[in-house]
């Protein structure tokens, strides 16, 4: 009785970290066993890792039977979950574990998530008992290999367990992104498609169709699975595009504000993507962007750092900086204004710490680079910089992309392990 006790403590506390109580909140209670319980249904992950140095967050996951641990990077903006496979590995990059050994479960060419992962007509089928697939990143960067079904452990928040068996690729042949250098496992898609581990569980039916994470500054933070640590009526929302169904985007472009009054730039289109440490701005919203940071900055005790290569665009002061608090005075905030309605906005705020960083030289950095130099085009990304001390949450049961300030540091130290038991 202490431990549950104990346990549902933890969960509560995670939701009062978030939102605050409130009686609007639904804790639908059931009774179990003589207790009563929350009846929880989400799945939640620590996640480690940083924007700066690092340049990644990742969770860890149990794959396979014994179940193995390996490190995930996150991505939002792709499907396919996939690992550094000994198929033979072709071409493998370094690991921090051991290469992934594929079950013999072979997802046949003509099963449905093969056919799904193949949506743009470019489906080959070689062989007939296999799904062959080949990912590629913005960055360069790509995966090749084959579709298998192998097991994930996984806990609910309620410490039930939970055994699916899920498609992943088994990645034998792998070139490194011009962002990619740190030792990777794999990715782990959280994407809109039907073969993303989020929409596969969905179809199991073990979680909704919901995922969100919270990003800490500070480093760390919680990715989850299903709807049960916020309150919806406290979130900021936003439609989710139909025409972009790939990709968590806004249904009606943003519109760029600095210093909370309009640049004129509006319609801008946005993706929301946690692969993406940094934020892109379309070249004429960077050039803009810049224009007014350095305009503001005229005066001020900065002058660009052109021997400090960490980013694009540096600055240094008088003496080294410490942190963002140091400097982010300097700054005015970004925001992007998003239609929610006919005459409703909603706002999703950019503050100085969430678009600088301070380098290993002590200078600060912007953490929004031109997209368009890189292959973009005319598409903006919020990457991870921007999304920190903020629950994201990506609702495809409401087709509704949301955030909500919150202590993401904080969720992240609540390790105990009637939260997190893996």
């Amino acid at each position: 009785m202490e431990k549950m006790n104990v346990r549902l403590m933890v969960v509560m506390m995670v939701m009062s970290l978030v939102l605050g109580f409130s009686s609007a909140v639904d804790f639908r209670w059931r009774k179990t066993g003589g207790f009563f319980t929350r009846a929880v249904s989400s799945v939640v992950f620590p996640v480690h890792g940083n924007v700066y140095p690092l340049g990644y967050y990742n969770v860890t996951i149990n794959i396979g039977q014994p179940p193995k641990p390996y490190y995930l990077d996150l991505d939002t903006g792709s499907d396919l979950t996939w690992l550094q496979c000994d198929a033979p590995c072709v071409r493998c990059l370094e690991a921090p574990h051991p290469l992934y050994q594929p079950s013999s479960d072979l997802i046949p060419c003509n099963d449905p998530l093969c056919k799904a992962l193949h949506s743009n007509g470019n489906q080959r089928c070689e062989t007939p008992e296999q799904c062959d697939y080949e990912v590629e990143y913005a960055d360069g960067g790509s995966s090749l290999g084959v579709l298998v079904r192998d097991v994930f452990s996984l806990n609910y928040t309620n410490s039930l367990r939970l055994t699916p068996r899920l498609a992943i690729g088994c990645g034998y042949d792998q070139i490194p992104g011009a962002s990619s250098h740190h030792p990777l496992d794999g990715v782990l898609g959280l994407g809109r498609g039907k073969v993303s581990i989020l929409s596969q569980l969905h179809s199991q039916g073990h979680v909704k169709n919901v995922i969100g994470h919270c990003l800490s500054s500070l480093g760390g933070g919680i990715l989850f699975f299903g709807n049960d640590l916020y309150d919806s009526s406290r979130v900021s929302w936003t439609p989710m595009s139909r025409e972009n169904s790939k990709h968590y985007s806004p249904a009606m472009g943003g519109e760029l504000l600095f210093g909370g009054k309009t640049t004129g730039l509006k319609n801008l289109m946005t993706v929301f993507d946690s692969g993406s440490s940094y934020t892109y701005f379309n070249s004429k919203a960077y050039q803009a962007v810049t224009y007014m940071i350095k305009r503001e900055l005229s005066g001020k005790p900065l002058k660009e750092a052109r021997d400090d290569h960490t980013l694009p665009l540096c600055w240094q002061g008088r003496r080294p900086f410490m942190s963002i608090e140091d400097v982010k005075k300097y700054f005015k905030p970004l925001a992007l204004s998003f239609k929610t309605g006919w005459r409703s906005k909603t706002l999703f705020q950019i503050p100085p710490e969430a678009y600088l960083i301070i380098s290993m030289k002590g200078n600060v950095c912007l953490g929004i680079l031109n997209g368009t130099e890189i292959g973009l085009q005319n598409l903006n990304l919020i990457g991870d910089i921007s999304m920190q001390d903020q629950m994201i949450i990506y609702d495809n049961e409401k087709q509704s992309i949301g955030w909500i300030q919150a202590d993401c540091d904080e969720l992240a130290s609540l390790k105990a392990t009637y939260l997190y038991e893996y």
